[in-house]
């Protein structure tokens, strides 16, 4: 009887990964073998203050998670230490925030895989996306790069209307009789 308890413990377990995987916009898998309590501590700051959440599991645990959401694409990397992030609403942020710190700690902390809406990524792949801008920066870039042109826009219009009022095309007010 132990064993199924155990058993069916960790089909609950796996249920909830599951569940938490598929809600996720994107999610990376890492390797974090060697990480010290105070680099893991400010990365886990890091992580909550963006939103993600970052847990250690066992592979075997992932494994059935992915079979359960028709992944097979991590096999390959679901080995040694494995931690996994997940990001509900950001596309970017566990790629970003972790390739940030793998490239400062790239002896002992790899990035593993990653997947983002529908689309699995290796190493490399990830890579490139911690690379990519926040939302909130894409965002901002984009309204510096409209602003130029309607300033430009706003200044011509004026410098227009200013003329007009200028050149005396506003009919004159005839004299009083």
């Amino acid at each position: 009887m132990a064993s199924e308890k155990v058993l069916e413990g960790k089909k609950a377990k796996v249920a909830a990964l599951t569940e938490q995987l598929q809600s996720s916009v994107s999610f990376v898998l890492v390797d974090y073998k060697g990480i010290s309590v105070e680099d893991d501590t400010k990365l886990r700051k890091n992580m909550r203050e963006a939103g993600v959440t970052y847990t250690v599991e066992k592979n075997s645990m992932l494994r059935f998670a992915f079979q359960n959401m028709g992944i097979d694409a991590f096999d390959e990397v679901l080995h040694g230490t494995t931690a996994v992030a997940m990001s509900t609403d950001d596309q970017t942020a566990p790629a970003r925030i972790l390739g940030e710190f793998a490239d400062g700690h790239n002896d002992f902390f790899n990035l593993k895989a990653g997947y983002v809406e529908g689309v699995a990524y290796d190493a490399a792949g990830v890579a490139r996306l911690s690379k990519i801008p926040s939302k909130e920066v894409l965002l901002a870039q984009l309204v510096g790069s409209l602003q130029g042109p309607i300033q430009k826009l706003a200044a011509t219009l004026q410098a227009v209307v200013d003329s007009k009022s200028e050149g005396g095309d506003a009919p004159e007010e005839e004299p009083a009789a």
